[in-house]
Protein backbone atom coordinates (compact mmCIF):
# COMPACT_ATOMS: atom_id res chain seq x y z
CA UNK A 1 0.00 0.00 0.00
CA UNK A 2 1.61 3.46 -1.31
CA UNK A 3 0.64 6.92 0.11
CA UNK A 4 0.17 9.64 -1.85
CA UNK A 5 2.63 12.29 -1.07
CA UNK A 6 0.59 15.71 0.85
CA UNK A 7 1.22 19.07 -0.73
CA UNK A 8 2.43 21.60 1.27
CA UNK A 9 -0.28 23.99 1.76
CA UNK A 10 0.02 27.77 0.83
CA UNK A 11 0.59 30.57 3.28
CA UNK A 12 -2.48 31.11 5.71
CA UNK A 13 -4.04 34.20 6.32
CA UNK A 14 -2.09 35.28 8.77
CA UNK A 15 1.27 34.09 7.28
CA UNK A 16 0.24 36.59 4.21
CA UNK A 17 -0.42 39.87 6.47
CA UNK A 18 2.92 39.16 7.98
CA UNK A 19 4.25 38.81 4.96
CA UNK A 20 3.00 41.93 3.66
CA UNK A 21 3.41 44.08 7.02
CA UNK A 22 7.35 42.88 6.76
CA UNK A 23 7.05 44.58 3.08
CA UNK A 24 5.73 47.30 3.86
CA UNK A 25 8.10 47.69 6.59
CA UNK A 26 11.03 47.10 4.51
CA UNK A 27 9.78 49.05 2.03
CA UNK A 28 11.11 52.77 2.86
CA UNK A 29 14.65 51.44 3.02
CA UNK A 30 14.54 49.58 -0.01
CA UNK A 31 13.79 53.06 -1.74
CA UNK A 32 16.51 55.12 0.03
CA UNK A 33 18.86 52.15 -1.08
CA UNK A 34 17.52 52.56 -4.70
CA UNK A 35 17.91 56.14 -4.77
CA UNK A 36 20.92 56.24 -3.30
CA UNK A 37 22.77 53.57 -5.75
CA UNK A 38 20.57 54.44 -9.10
CA UNK A 39 20.25 58.16 -9.08
CA UNK A 40 23.87 59.04 -9.09
CA UNK A 41 24.45 56.20 -11.60
CA UNK A 42 21.15 57.55 -14.00
CA UNK A 43 22.68 61.22 -13.31
CA UNK A 44 26.05 60.18 -14.68
CA UNK A 45 24.42 58.49 -17.51
CA UNK A 46 22.15 61.24 -18.18
CA UNK A 47 24.95 63.69 -18.18
CA UNK A 48 26.88 61.86 -20.69
CA UNK A 49 24.72 62.58 -23.38
CA UNK A 50 25.15 66.17 -22.62
CA UNK A 51 27.40 69.09 -24.39
CA UNK A 52 28.06 70.29 -20.92
CA UNK A 53 31.19 72.28 -19.89
CA UNK A 54 32.16 73.27 -16.08
CA UNK A 55 30.70 76.73 -16.76
CA UNK A 56 27.39 75.81 -17.90
CA UNK A 57 26.83 74.92 -14.33
CA UNK A 58 26.32 78.52 -13.42
CA UNK A 59 23.05 79.01 -14.43
CA UNK A 60 22.11 81.81 -16.79
CA UNK A 61 21.08 85.16 -15.29
CA UNK A 62 20.35 88.84 -15.99
CA UNK A 63 22.29 91.16 -14.99
CA UNK A 64 21.29 95.21 -14.87
CA UNK A 65 22.94 98.53 -14.66
CA UNK A 66 20.49 101.40 -13.87
CA UNK A 67 21.67 105.12 -14.16
CA UNK A 68 20.35 108.21 -14.38
CA UNK A 69 21.46 110.02 -17.65
CA UNK A 70 21.57 113.41 -17.20
CA UNK A 71 21.00 116.96 -14.56
CA UNK A 72 17.77 117.56 -12.64
CA UNK A 73 18.73 120.58 -10.77
CA UNK A 74 15.70 122.72 -11.71
CA UNK A 75 12.50 122.15 -12.22
CA UNK A 76 11.27 120.90 -15.38
CA UNK A 77 14.67 119.47 -16.32
CA UNK A 78 14.32 116.33 -18.20
CA UNK A 79 16.64 113.24 -18.02
CA UNK A 80 17.03 109.87 -18.64
CA UNK A 81 16.31 106.31 -16.40
CA UNK A 82 18.41 103.82 -18.49
CA UNK A 83 18.28 100.08 -17.57
CA UNK A 84 20.98 98.34 -19.51
CA UNK A 85 20.03 94.53 -19.45
CA UNK A 86 21.88 91.71 -20.47
CA UNK A 87 21.84 87.84 -20.56
CA UNK A 88 25.14 86.37 -18.45
CA UNK A 89 25.40 83.50 -20.49
CA UNK A 90 26.97 83.25 -24.10
CA UNK A 91 25.51 79.80 -24.54
CA UNK A 92 22.24 80.06 -22.88
CA UNK A 93 19.16 81.05 -23.10
CA UNK A 94 16.58 82.92 -20.68
CA UNK A 95 12.60 83.31 -20.93
CA UNK A 96 10.02 85.27 -20.00
CA UNK A 97 11.53 88.52 -18.41
CA UNK A 98 9.82 90.12 -16.31
CA UNK A 99 11.54 93.51 -14.82
CA UNK A 100 9.53 95.54 -11.68
CA UNK A 101 11.05 98.71 -10.72
CA UNK A 102 10.00 101.51 -7.92
CA UNK A 103 10.55 104.97 -9.62
CA UNK A 104 11.23 107.97 -7.02
CA UNK A 105 7.85 109.62 -6.59
CA UNK A 106 8.91 113.40 -7.10
CA UNK A 107 9.83 112.60 -10.80
CA UNK A 108 7.36 113.36 -13.81
CA UNK A 109 7.55 109.95 -16.41
CA UNK A 110 6.89 111.73 -19.67
CA UNK A 111 7.76 108.59 -21.86
CA UNK A 112 8.93 104.99 -21.52
CA UNK A 113 9.27 101.89 -23.57
CA UNK A 114 6.08 100.13 -25.22
CA UNK A 115 6.43 97.01 -23.18
CA UNK A 116 6.31 98.57 -19.81
CA UNK A 117 3.35 99.79 -17.27
CA UNK A 118 3.79 101.94 -15.12
CA UNK A 119 1.14 102.55 -12.01
CA UNK A 120 2.43 105.19 -9.66
CA UNK A 121 5.71 104.95 -9.69
CA UNK A 122 5.70 101.65 -9.94
CA UNK A 123 7.22 100.12 -13.23
CA UNK A 124 6.70 96.83 -14.96
CA UNK A 125 8.36 95.75 -18.10
CA UNK A 126 7.56 92.67 -20.23
CA UNK A 127 10.85 92.17 -22.25
CA UNK A 128 10.10 88.58 -23.66
CA UNK A 129 13.37 86.37 -24.17
CA UNK A 130 16.80 86.70 -24.02
CA UNK A 131 19.29 85.17 -26.35
CA UNK A 132 22.46 83.84 -25.53
CA UNK A 133 24.72 87.11 -24.79
CA UNK A 134 21.61 89.37 -25.75
CA UNK A 135 21.89 92.86 -24.16
CA UNK A 136 19.37 96.02 -24.16
CA UNK A 137 18.50 99.33 -22.80
CA UNK A 138 15.50 100.25 -21.48
CA UNK A 139 14.92 104.24 -21.83
CA UNK A 140 12.52 106.07 -19.51
CA UNK A 141 12.12 109.97 -19.86
CA UNK A 142 11.47 111.82 -16.82
CA UNK A 143 11.38 115.74 -15.47
CA UNK A 144 12.46 117.12 -12.41
CA UNK A 145 9.30 118.32 -9.63
CA UNK A 146 9.93 121.19 -7.12
CA UNK A 147 9.72 117.84 -4.47
CA UNK A 148 12.51 116.36 -6.34
CA UNK A 149 14.84 119.53 -6.52
CA UNK A 150 14.64 120.06 -2.67
CA UNK A 151 15.12 116.38 -1.42
CA UNK A 152 16.88 114.78 -4.71
CA UNK A 153 16.86 111.14 -4.64
CA UNK A 154 19.21 108.67 -6.20
CA UNK A 155 16.91 106.05 -8.54
CA UNK A 156 19.76 103.31 -7.62
CA UNK A 157 18.05 103.36 -3.81
CA UNK A 158 15.57 101.17 -5.22
CA UNK A 159 17.15 97.26 -7.25
CA UNK A 160 15.54 96.43 -10.04
CA UNK A 161 14.50 93.19 -9.64
CA UNK A 162 13.54 90.36 -12.11
CA UNK A 163 11.41 87.37 -13.00
CA UNK A 164 12.66 85.16 -15.65
CA UNK A 165 12.79 80.98 -16.55
CA UNK A 166 16.37 80.56 -17.28
CA UNK A 167 17.58 77.37 -19.55
CA UNK A 168 19.14 74.56 -17.65
CA UNK A 169 21.42 72.37 -19.93
CA UNK A 170 21.15 69.78 -17.89
CA UNK A 171 17.43 69.64 -18.19
CA UNK A 172 16.70 70.90 -21.59
CA UNK A 173 16.67 67.99 -24.51
CA UNK A 174 19.55 68.75 -26.59
CA UNK A 175 21.44 65.30 -26.67
CA UNK A 176 24.42 64.11 -28.48
CA UNK A 177 26.94 61.31 -28.93
CA UNK A 178 29.65 63.54 -29.28
CA UNK A 179 31.20 63.29 -25.69
CA UNK A 180 31.16 59.51 -26.51
CA UNK A 181 33.01 60.19 -30.25
CA UNK A 182 35.88 62.20 -28.68
CA UNK A 183 36.91 59.89 -26.03
CA UNK A 184 36.55 56.91 -28.16
CA UNK A 185 38.73 58.70 -31.13
CA UNK A 186 41.48 59.89 -28.49
CA UNK A 187 44.86 58.82 -29.47
CA UNK A 188 45.42 58.11 -25.83
CA UNK A 189 42.17 55.93 -25.14
CA UNK A 190 43.64 52.83 -25.69
CA UNK A 191 47.06 52.98 -24.21
CA UNK A 192 44.86 54.51 -21.16
CA UNK A 193 42.63 51.65 -21.39
CA UNK A 194 45.81 49.13 -21.41
CA UNK A 195 47.34 51.03 -18.48
CA UNK A 196 44.08 50.47 -16.62
CA UNK A 197 43.50 46.81 -17.23
CA UNK A 198 47.63 45.60 -16.54
CA UNK A 199 47.73 48.03 -13.57
CA UNK A 200 44.12 46.76 -12.25
CA UNK A 201 45.16 43.13 -12.69
CA UNK A 202 48.78 43.63 -11.25
CA UNK A 203 47.58 45.23 -8.71
CA UNK A 204 45.05 42.88 -7.66
CA UNK A 205 46.67 39.56 -8.19
CA UNK A 206 49.94 40.82 -6.09
CA UNK A 207 47.67 41.82 -2.99
CA UNK A 208 45.78 38.64 -3.46
CA UNK A 209 49.42 37.03 -3.33
CA UNK A 210 51.07 39.21 -0.36
CA UNK A 211 47.91 38.83 1.51
CA UNK A 212 47.83 34.86 1.24
CA UNK A 213 50.97 34.93 2.31
CA UNK A 214 51.17 37.01 5.19
CA UNK A 215 48.11 35.00 6.44
CA UNK A 216 49.98 31.56 5.94
CA UNK A 217 52.58 33.13 8.40
CA UNK A 218 49.98 34.99 10.81
CA UNK A 219 48.18 31.76 11.07
CA UNK A 220 51.53 30.11 12.79
CA UNK A 221 52.39 30.86 16.26
CA UNK A 222 55.26 32.43 17.12
CA UNK A 223 56.63 35.03 19.36
CA UNK A 224 56.31 38.33 18.31
CA UNK A 225 53.18 37.62 16.17
CA UNK A 226 51.19 40.41 17.44
CA UNK A 227 53.59 43.34 16.84
CA UNK A 228 54.42 41.46 13.34
CA UNK A 229 50.48 41.67 13.11
CA UNK A 230 50.18 44.91 13.66
CA UNK A 231 52.84 46.33 11.44
CA UNK A 232 51.51 44.62 8.59
CA UNK A 233 48.53 46.71 8.92
CA UNK A 234 50.10 49.51 9.22
CA UNK A 235 50.13 50.63 5.45
CA UNK A 236 46.27 50.11 4.91
CA UNK A 237 45.10 52.00 8.29
CA UNK A 238 47.99 55.11 7.51
CA UNK A 239 46.65 57.91 5.79
CA UNK A 240 47.22 58.08 2.07
CA UNK A 241 48.40 61.10 2.00
CA UNK A 242 51.32 60.68 4.48
CA UNK A 243 52.10 57.29 2.47
CA UNK A 244 52.26 58.93 -0.81
CA UNK A 245 54.15 61.50 0.06
CA UNK A 246 56.93 59.50 2.30
CA UNK A 247 57.33 57.41 -0.83
CA UNK A 248 57.46 60.36 -3.08
CA UNK A 249 60.20 61.37 -0.68
CA UNK A 250 61.54 58.02 -0.87
CA UNK A 251 62.16 57.73 -4.39
CA UNK A 252 63.14 61.43 -5.31
CA UNK A 253 65.78 61.52 -7.64
CA UNK A 254 67.57 64.52 -6.62
CA UNK A 255 69.52 64.41 -3.32
CA UNK A 256 67.00 63.55 -0.80
CA UNK A 257 66.06 60.52 -2.33
CA UNK A 258 67.07 57.93 -0.52
CA UNK A 259 66.69 54.94 -2.27
CA UNK A 260 68.90 56.62 -5.14
CA UNK A 261 71.50 57.34 -2.91
CA UNK A 262 71.27 53.76 -1.80
CA UNK A 263 71.76 52.09 -5.06
CA UNK A 264 74.26 54.53 -5.95
CA UNK A 265 76.08 54.11 -2.94
CA UNK A 266 75.94 50.00 -3.94
CA UNK A 267 77.25 50.67 -7.03
CA UNK A 268 73.86 49.04 -8.26
CA UNK A 269 73.28 52.48 -10.82
CA UNK A 270 75.78 55.18 -12.21
CA UNK A 271 72.74 57.61 -11.64
CA UNK A 272 69.57 58.57 -10.06
CA UNK A 273 66.68 57.35 -11.52
CA UNK A 274 63.10 59.33 -11.31
CA UNK A 275 61.29 56.36 -10.60
CA UNK A 276 58.27 58.35 -10.38
CA UNK A 277 58.84 60.37 -13.82
CA UNK A 278 60.20 57.88 -16.01
CA UNK A 279 57.56 57.01 -18.54
CA UNK A 280 59.65 53.22 -19.17
CA UNK A 281 62.84 51.65 -20.01
CA UNK A 282 64.39 49.35 -22.68
CA UNK A 283 65.62 45.79 -21.36
CA UNK A 284 67.06 43.24 -23.47
CA UNK A 285 66.15 39.72 -22.57
CA UNK A 286 66.93 36.95 -24.68
CA UNK A 287 67.93 39.04 -27.62
CA UNK A 288 64.80 40.55 -27.35
CA UNK A 289 64.28 44.22 -26.57
CA UNK A 290 61.41 45.12 -24.36
CA UNK A 291 59.81 48.13 -23.21
CA UNK A 292 59.60 48.22 -19.33
CA UNK A 293 56.80 50.68 -17.66
CA UNK A 294 59.12 52.55 -14.68
CA UNK A 295 56.42 54.97 -13.04
CA UNK A 296 53.53 52.45 -13.18
CA UNK A 297 55.46 49.47 -11.87
CA UNK A 298 56.54 51.84 -8.82
CA UNK A 299 52.66 53.06 -8.44
CA UNK A 300 51.55 48.52 -8.80
CA UNK A 301 54.27 47.91 -5.67
CA UNK A 302 53.05 50.76 -4.03
CA UNK A 303 49.59 49.91 -4.38
CA UNK A 304 50.62 45.85 -3.54
CA UNK A 305 52.19 47.13 -0.28
CA UNK A 306 49.47 49.38 0.79
CA UNK A 307 46.37 46.83 0.47
CA UNK A 308 47.74 43.15 0.30
CA UNK A 309 46.70 43.92 4.67
CA UNK A 310 43.00 43.74 3.54
CA UNK A 311 43.35 40.45 1.63
CA UNK A 312 45.26 39.05 4.38
CA UNK A 313 42.97 39.96 7.38
CA UNK A 314 40.25 38.03 5.17
CA UNK A 315 42.42 34.89 4.17
CA UNK A 316 43.49 35.17 7.84
CA UNK A 317 39.99 34.81 9.64
CA UNK A 318 38.85 32.05 6.82
CA UNK A 319 42.60 30.03 7.69
CA UNK A 320 41.37 30.39 11.24
CA UNK A 321 37.96 28.83 10.68
CA UNK A 322 39.55 25.49 9.57
CA UNK A 323 39.35 22.80 11.02
CA UNK A 324 42.67 21.67 12.48
CA UNK A 325 41.76 17.97 12.04
CA UNK A 326 41.87 17.97 8.69
CA UNK A 327 45.45 18.87 8.76
CA UNK A 328 46.61 16.48 11.40
CA UNK A 329 44.99 13.81 9.41
CA UNK A 330 47.12 14.51 6.34
CA UNK A 331 50.30 15.12 8.49
CA UNK A 332 49.44 11.42 9.85
CA UNK A 333 49.05 9.93 5.86
CA UNK A 334 52.79 11.94 4.88
CA UNK A 335 52.01 14.82 3.80
CA UNK A 336 54.23 17.57 3.17
CA UNK A 337 53.16 21.13 4.46
CA UNK A 338 53.33 22.41 0.52
CA UNK A 339 50.95 19.17 -0.35
CA UNK A 340 48.83 20.63 2.39
CA UNK A 341 48.46 23.68 1.67
CA UNK A 342 47.57 22.48 -2.08
CA UNK A 343 45.01 20.46 -1.43
CA UNK A 344 43.29 21.25 2.05
CA UNK A 345 43.95 25.10 1.99
CA UNK A 346 43.92 26.68 -1.00
CA UNK A 347 40.29 24.40 -2.21
CA UNK A 348 39.12 26.29 1.36
CA UNK A 349 40.02 29.29 0.55
CA UNK A 350 39.07 29.71 -3.27
CA UNK A 351 35.90 31.19 -2.25
CA UNK A 352 37.26 34.11 0.08
CA UNK A 353 39.60 34.88 -2.82
CA UNK A 354 37.51 35.13 -5.28
CA UNK A 355 35.23 37.35 -3.24
CA UNK A 356 38.66 39.46 -2.71
CA UNK A 357 39.54 39.43 -6.58
CA UNK A 358 36.42 40.85 -7.56
CA UNK A 359 36.48 43.69 -4.99
CA UNK A 360 40.29 44.16 -5.63
CA UNK A 361 39.19 44.52 -8.94
CA UNK A 362 36.61 46.71 -8.37
CA UNK A 363 37.98 49.32 -6.04
CA UNK A 364 41.59 49.11 -7.66
CA UNK A 365 39.63 49.90 -11.28
CA UNK A 366 37.98 53.12 -9.83
CA UNK A 367 41.19 54.28 -7.39
CA UNK A 368 42.28 57.44 -8.37
CA UNK A 369 44.00 59.67 -5.46
CA UNK A 370 46.50 57.10 -4.96
CA UNK A 371 47.29 57.89 -8.75
CA UNK A 372 47.12 61.32 -8.73
CA UNK A 373 49.41 62.11 -5.35
CA UNK A 374 52.06 59.72 -6.77
CA UNK A 375 52.54 61.20 -10.08
CA UNK A 376 49.32 63.08 -11.42
CA UNK A 377 48.92 60.73 -14.17
CA UNK A 378 52.29 61.30 -15.44
CA UNK A 379 54.98 59.23 -17.06
CA UNK A 380 52.59 56.53 -18.47
CA UNK A 381 50.61 56.39 -14.84
CA UNK A 382 47.11 57.67 -16.73
CA UNK A 383 44.22 55.25 -16.04
CA UNK A 384 40.55 55.52 -16.99
CA UNK A 385 39.92 57.14 -13.57
CA UNK A 386 42.32 59.83 -13.80
CA UNK A 387 41.37 60.28 -17.66
CA UNK A 388 37.50 61.52 -15.75
CA UNK A 389 39.19 64.08 -13.99
CA UNK A 390 41.14 65.91 -16.51
CA UNK A 391 38.30 65.58 -19.06
CA UNK A 392 35.52 66.92 -16.51
CA UNK A 393 38.07 69.90 -14.21
CA UNK A 394 41.30 70.12 -16.33
CA UNK A 395 39.70 70.29 -19.50
CA UNK A 396 36.04 71.13 -17.76
CA UNK A 397 34.08 69.12 -20.24
CA UNK A 398 31.47 67.75 -17.45
CA UNK A 399 30.31 65.05 -20.64
CA UNK A 400 33.19 64.17 -21.78
CA UNK A 401 34.12 62.91 -17.86
CA UNK A 402 30.72 61.38 -17.44
CA UNK A 403 31.22 59.75 -20.74
CA UNK A 404 34.01 58.19 -19.58
CA UNK A 405 32.76 57.27 -16.16
CA UNK A 406 30.33 55.55 -18.28
CA UNK A 407 32.69 53.41 -19.98
CA UNK A 408 34.72 52.55 -16.58
CA UNK A 409 31.06 51.17 -15.47
CA UNK A 410 30.27 49.32 -18.27
CA UNK A 411 33.65 47.75 -18.14
CA UNK A 412 33.24 46.93 -14.77
CA UNK A 413 29.89 45.66 -15.06
CA UNK A 414 30.57 43.44 -18.04
CA UNK A 415 34.10 41.66 -15.70
CA UNK A 416 31.28 41.27 -12.80
CA UNK A 417 28.81 39.03 -14.52
CA UNK A 418 31.52 36.90 -15.87
CA UNK A 419 32.79 36.63 -12.66
CA UNK A 420 29.54 35.69 -11.27
CA UNK A 421 29.45 33.51 -14.38
CA UNK A 422 32.55 31.34 -13.75
CA UNK A 423 33.65 32.26 -10.23
CA UNK A 424 34.24 29.00 -7.51
CA UNK A 425 32.13 28.43 -4.22
CA UNK A 426 33.24 28.44 -1.11
CA UNK A 427 34.19 24.95 0.14
CA UNK A 428 33.01 25.30 3.69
Amino acid sequence: MTTEPIPPKGLGPLAKRETRFAYALLLPTFLIVLSVVLFPLFANVWISFKPVTLGDLRAPSILVNERLMGDLAAVGDEADIRYRIRNSSRQSDITDVFMTDTLPATLDVLTFDDRCTIDDSAIACDLGDYEAGKREEIIVRVAATQAFVDAPINVKDTESAFDFLPENILLNDDFTLENFRKVFNASDFWPVLWASLYYTIAVTVGALVMGLFAAQLMNMTFKGRSFLRGLYLSPYVAPVIAVALAWVLLLDPGPGGTLNALLIQLGVIDGPISFLGQRAVDINILGMTLEFPVALTVVIVFEIWRYFPLAMLFILARMQSVSTDIYEAAEIDGATPLQQFRFISLPQLMGIMAVLFLLRFIWTFNKFDDIFLLTGGAAGTRTLTVNVYEQAFAVSNLGAGAAVAVVVFLILLFFSVIFFKFSPEDDA
